[in-house]
């Protein structure tokens, strides 16, 4: 796969204070990069900007699957071919891309999975265990983590499996679309680091979660 065909999407919201770090670390193993400022209130904007990459705004927070969809779609019209959708608060380590994109020759779509150990905050612990177990009873796909927004696929399984929601459930409606494709996924374990700061679902956003999991089953 040539550089030119790969791209890398970072949804942001009120990430001023590590946008610039992550950007420079992705540049490294990606020059096609496309930050989605999602209506934030501080600086994120403009420190994309000054990084000379491609930064799209939505003027209201929109949510992430609404920032990781308009990403996306501006990459596809762009040529993109591969598609690595990452977090904009320095949870992810971009030296994992060639990981992403070696394992997707195999594959329609490959999910980074978090290993569990002591530093992940219990309440994502406690909260993936689950939503991993209610994916797998409910739809029999079996994802170690769910809720990882570390991800890769090709141009053509994102055109499969566009989702509907704007929030964090996309993660989880983008394995239960890809799930009724029938496409073919594998995942690779990622390392993340957590800040003090981390800002992701919270237990309202998984009782969400878990709610469109089952409405999903009984509604497509």
């Amino acid at each position: 796969m040539s550089e030119k065909g790969l791209w890398v999407i970072i949804p942001a919201y009120n990430e001023e204070k590590h946008i610039t770090k992550v950007i420079r670390s992705t540049k490294k193993y990606c020059s096609n990069i496309v930050i989605v400022d999602d209506g934030s209130k501080d600086k994120t904007y403009y420190s994309a900007r000054k990084t000379g990459s491609v930064v799209l705004r939505h003027i209201v927070n929109l949510g992430k699957g609404a920032a990781v969809k308009t990403g996306a779609d501006y990459a596809l019209k762009h040529g993109a071919k591969i598609l690595i959708f990452m977090d904009s608060d320095g949870q992810h380590e971009p030296k994992e891309i060639p990981k992403f994109v070696k394992a997707l020759k195999e594959v329609d779509i490959v999910y980074g999975s978090r290993k569990i150990t002591q530093k992940m905050p219990f309440v994502f612990r406690f909260g993936n265990g689950v939503l991993n177990w209610l994916m797998g009873f409910v739809y029999s796909i079996k994802v170690s983590d769910t809720q990882s927004g570390y991800r890769a696929l090709t141009s053509e399984a994102y055109k499969e499996i566009k989702w509907e929601s704007n929030d964090y459930r996309m993660e989880s409606e983008m394995i239960v679309n890809a799930g009724k494709k029938g496409l073919k996924y594998k995942e690779i374990f990622i390392r993340t680091l957590y800040s003090d700061d981390y800002k992701g679902t919270t237990a309202i956003d998984g009782i969400k979660i878990a709610l469109h999991i089952l409405w999903w089953k009984l509604t497509r």
